[in-house]
């Protein structure tokens, strides 16, 4: 059994354990009461709505036994579409109890609104989490995101984290489920309670106990062309660290802690290195560019499963767009070494948007390695040359990293080529979560 199936057969199992709950909290004893229905659709939404909430803590605590299976990729639609889901249960819960207490006093809808908004204490709060949830949906749209930098989107994020506290507050003080039921009071309470420590654990204990052990800190930094730099960190005993080629960490340099990045590793580690290489395209990317040797690094990772250890055949497609190649190179690297038969395709716009070329071409000729650089005006996305490039495409295990689009594009024409979806790996060049 898969690890997704695992856990979407877990999700399965609480929505019936929640909907259960209700039932036996006579959830539905009051039908024939005015408003009763709607009044119990929407304690029924607000249920729903909560334990999804509780699946994107879940999902966003990138648990490494999850994350290592699933990947990156799959982690953050999921967590995306989830959210989703929270925002249109929530507001359906907002929309059911308002109309169903409206109908069971006998008043307006604007009225009842009103009075449970800013007459009901424990309301407003669940009114708060709301509108933080609105605020992060929207710039979650695809639309907001591509007019969003890296670090006003991710800022806006941890909203999430406010509007889980008052809609459990809420849920505590007026959810009949809490207030009036014993086993459902245990059951929200552990389950919350699990992915609370979950967040805690891998997203804060874990990063924090892994650099007070490792002590990172920017060893060189070099010029690779005008606006990209590769950074050197050091520290002690990066053996112990479980990083691979192909991995990527979030970043935090120096006076800068509070913005956090997420570069892949642009080598493969060597147990003394780590190493990124990165294109200003942002405030916080365009300051790394004049980031200093002996800046301290606080690194929260290795996350992602786009690594050597999904491959399942000796020969190997590396196929890489623009900055994306950064760890493309490395996992280059990493398949010499291991003796696989490796051909590299590079996409890029122009010459200067090769990056890492000369690397490229040194690990290729000591690896026996083809190496391909198709670099020109992008008439189409992807790569219509790939079956001539690789024409025995079919056969390999094939790993994919560039701009959305063009990756998208090179696993349409990989399906044409005949390459079984089970042999291509992709990493999104694009915003985590």
């Amino acid at each position: 059994m898969r690890a997704s199936q695992w856990l979407w057969a877990l999700v399965a199992l609480n929505v019936v354990w929640a909907t259960d709950l209700f039932v036996l909290g006579h959830g539905f004893e009051r039908l024939a009461e005015p408003g009763g229905l709607l009044i119990a659709l929407g304690r029924l939404t607000g249920l729903y709505g909560a334990l999804v909430l509780v699946v994107q803590l879940v999902l966003v605590a990138r648990l490494p036994w999850l994350e290592s299976r699933l990947g990156m990729d799959r982690l953050t639609a999921w967590h995306r579409w989830s959210g989703f889901w929270v925002l249109w249960l929530v507001l359906a819960h907002l929309v059911f109890v308002t109309l169903g207490f409206a109908a069971q006093d006998g008043g307006d809808v604007l009225g009842e609104l009103d009075t449970l908004v800013f007459g009901t204490e424990d309301v407003g709060l669940a009114t708060i989490a709301t509108v933080l949830l609105v605020v992060v949906g929207v710039t979650s749209a695809r639309r907001a995101r591509r007019r969003l930098r890296y670090e006003s989107w991710h800022a806006v994020h941890l909203l999430v984290y406010l509007a889980v506290v008052l809609g459990f507050l809420h849920q505590v003080s007026v959810g009949e489920d809490f207030t009036g039921s014993p086993v459902g009071r245990l059951y929200w309470w552990s389950l919350y309670g699990f992915a609370g420590a979950a967040v805690a654990t891998t997203r804060v204990g874990l990063p924090v106990f892994r650099n007070l052990r490792h002590r990172p800190r920017v060893v060189s930094v070099v010029r690779e062309s005008p606006d990209v730099v590769t950074i050197w960190i050091g520290g002690r005993a990066l053996d112990r660290l479980p990083a691979r080629a192909g991995q990527f960490f979030l970043w935090r340099f120096g006076s800068r802690w509070f913005q956090a990045h997420p570069f892949s590793l642009s080598a493969m580690p060597d147990g003394r290195f780590l190493r990124i290489t990165v294109k200003a395209l942002g405030d916080g990317s365009a300051w790394l560019q004049h980031v200093r040797p002996g800046t301290r690094v606080f690194a929260e990772g290795p996350y992602g499963a786009f690594t050597g250890a999904r491959a399942t055949r000796r020969q190997v497609l590396l196929v890489a767009g623009g900055v994306g190649v950064t760890p493309i190179r490395a996992l280059l690297e990493e398949f010499a070494h291991a003796g696989a038969h490796v051909v590299v395709v590079y996409r890029a716009s122009t010459p200067r948007d090769v990056v890492l070329a000369a690397e490229l071409r040194a690990i290729a000729r000591w690896s026996g390695a083809r190496l391909h650089f198709v670099v020109g005006p992008r008439t189409t996305p992807g790569l219509p040359d790939l079956a001539a490039l690789v024409p025995d495409a079919w056969r390999r295990d094939v790993y994919v990293c560039g701009p959305p689009g063009m990756t998208e594009a090179v696993r349409h024409t990989l399906r044409r080529l005949g390459v079984p979806d089970d042999q291509v790996h992709t990493e999104r060049f694009a915003f985590a979560g």
